[in-house]
């Protein structure tokens, strides 16, 4: 090996440490509670006490000028072949999710209950289940995946959008997210180094979605 060449090899491997130390010390923690407080990422809300020690948690909020009312008309009827996720459609559909998401309150989308689906995707797409709520404070979505023993879910994840009244007529809506799965080196690339950062730019594009239209379109 020439020195070029072992001079080449140090400079990726310092420039790959320090683009690892900027992702762990800086990029993921802030999108890990992106537009939260600290004191909103430290308190406990509805669902916590489901998962005791989870792998993965984030928690992101956001301010919307309407009452708590008008935000909970847009975020009850999330979901496939109702509201949509207010989210990047395109990139959706691109693996054939079939979201659209609206811009206007749909009437017969806005009751849930305990038990009911609220779809990622069109029939035989993931899902998430209705784990609790309570209108227009929160709503508490589930989801798992069974291991092939069917003895155990080899991955539990809860879903929390929490609406916290500041006045009248303006909302902090909080969104917590927190999973946990088998260890494993598959899982860990599964779930934290793509599903993770995915679901970070879903997330936050959502959120945003639900403060635009219920400030516009309310």
């Amino acid at each position: 090996m020439t020195n070029n060449t072992l001079t080449r090899l140090m400079g990726v491997g310092i420039v790959g440490a320090a683009a690892t130390a900027a992702y762990l010390l800086l990029f993921r923690p802030w999108y890990l509670r992106w537009g939260a407080t600290t004191a909103e990422t430290k308190r406990a809300l509805p669902g916590d006490e489901l998962l005791s020690y989870p792998k993965q948690t984030s928690t992101r909020a956001i301010t919307i000028e309407r009452s708590v009312e008008e935000v909970w008309s847009w975020l009850v009827q999330l979901g496939q072949g109702r509201g949509g996720f207010y989210s990047y459609d395109f990139l959706e559909n691109l693996i054939g999710c079939d979201i659209h998401s609206t811009d206007r309150i749909l009437p017969e989308f806005q009751q849930l209950a305990v038990g009911d689906k609220v779809r990622l995707g069109r029939e035989g797409y993931p899902y998430y289940t209705v784990a609790a709520i309570e209108p227009k404070k929160y709503l508490l979505l589930s989801a798992s995946d069974p291991d092939p023993a069917g003895e155990s879910p080899s991955v539990e994840d809860f879903w929390l959008f929490y609406l916290e009244e500041i006045d009248s007529s303006t909302t902090r809506l909080i969104a917590r997210n927190r999973r946990d799965y088998e260890p494993g080196v598959a899982n860990f690339i599964i779930w934290q180094v793509i599903t993770e950062p995915l679901h970070f730019l879903m997330e936050q594009r959502m959120l945003r979605g639900i403060k635009h239209r219920a400030e516009q379109y309310s």
